[in-house]
């Protein structure tokens, strides 16, 4: 099976539309459709409902979601493990968010070197949410990020906690600049300096945050 079939169904999973995974895809929704229909004709069996509001599952598609999982996990197994570098046994994949990526990654990069030099290193560096789906799809084997998502099997551990304060130079006058680095941050914030909650100065980093 085209591995791409399974790809474009997990998405439509994730996003609950067909519109909505060919954005995500940079794929027309013509295409989607059809690569629907292909796998749905390769298993004989309807995947999903469309409605108004986007599409659903069936009772078939609950069951194939397992699978289809497993199959593009696979898949990004062998590519991440195939061909080994020379000299390594094995390949340890890594990926961090782009404001964690100095000095934790490159540290523990450093540290991974020394304790296993015969396991060869690959790191890639993104915003959240897409390392999330790497990491669950297979693609990664562990992440550093600010805030994990949690789904089961999923295993986390705290490295460091972050202090949120107020820096500025003596005798600055306003406005106060919020930088925006999520909602997770934007909670935090807004409950250690609710004063500062509605600055007149955003700055928004987008995807990035």
């Amino acid at each position: 099976m085209d591995i791409d079939l399974a790809r474009t169904f997990l998405e439509i999973v994730r996003t609950g539309s067909f519109m909505a995974a060919a954005d995500r895809l940079h794929i027309t929704q013509t295409t989607v459709t059809a690569r629907v229909q292909n796998l749905e004709g390769q298993l004989g069996c309807r995947l999903f409902v469309r409605n108004r509001s986007g599409a659903t599952l069936t009772d078939h598609g609950e069951r194939f979601a397992s699978h289809a999982s497993q199959l593009v996990q696979t898949w990004e197994a062998a590519r991440r493990e195939l061909p080994l570098p020379q000299g390594a046994e094995s390949v340890l994949t890594l990926g961090a968010e782009i404001s964690l990526w100095n000095p934790l990654l490159l540290n523990w990069l450093s540290a991974l070197r020394e304790v296993l030099p015969d396991v060869a290193l690959r790191t890639e560096v993104g915003e959240p949410r897409s390392l999330h789906e790497r990491l669950e799809q297979g693609v990664l084997d562990a992440v550093l990020v600010h805030q994990p998502d949690y789904w089961p099997g999923m295993q986390v551990e705290q490295l460091l906690e972050e202090k949120l304060i107020l820096a500025r130079t003596p005798h600055t006058a306003e406005p106060y600049v919020y930088v925006d680095w999520g909602a997770h941050f934007r909670q935090q914030h807004d409950v250690a300096l609710p004063e500062k909650a509605r600055a007149t100065l955003t700055m928004d980093l987008g995807p990035l945050a």
